[in-house]
């Protein structure tokens, strides 16, 4: 993908709000442990553990900055695009069988959502930057399939 920040969809942004605020209180909790233990001197399995939570810490602190890195990233790139499919883009598609299926692009698989489509998937990224009318092929588990871009936008 580019440089350029991508948008996305509000329930992608909603969940990564949720998650932010979940690590947060997980933080909360995890710095407490650590203050409370800061006046007992224990032994080298006391140490371990402490080691451990000031690393839960730590892993806790980046992953909310990263998400709240990419929410400060998507509101710069505004909505996403309605014209041509793009990360955030709601995209309805039709199958080579005839079923048709209405998917979301996103960025990864944090959301668990049935119809998130990873811009890195097969079929995420044959969408990407096509329109409306478009055939894109991809490779599936059961092989080469081919879709139409029926219409992009709720």
């Amino acid at each position: 993908m580019s440089g350029e920040p991508a948008p996305i969809s509000e329930t992608a942004r909603q969940a990564l709000e949720q998650e932010r605020a979940d690590l947060r209180t997980e933080r909360e909790k995890v710095a407490a442990t650590l203050r409370d233990s800061d006046s007992d001197v224990g032994d080298q399995a006391d140490a371990a553990d402490e080691l451990q939570r000031a690393d839960d810490l730590r892993r806790l602190d980046d992953r909310i900055e990263r998400i709240t890195t990419r929410l400060a990233q998507a509101e710069l790139a505004g909505p996403p695009p309605t014209d041509v499919v793009g990360v955030g883009s709601t995209v309805t598609v039709r199958f080579s069988d005839g079923t048709t299926d209405t998917v979301q692009i996103g960025e990864g698989a944090a959301v668990l959502d049935r119809t998130l489509v990873t811009a890195d998937s097969p079929l995420g990224s044959a969408l990407i930057g096509h329109r409306t009318g478009d055939t894109v092929d991809f490779e599936a588990p059961e092989g080469a399939r081919s879709a139409v871009v029926v219409s992009l936008g709720d």
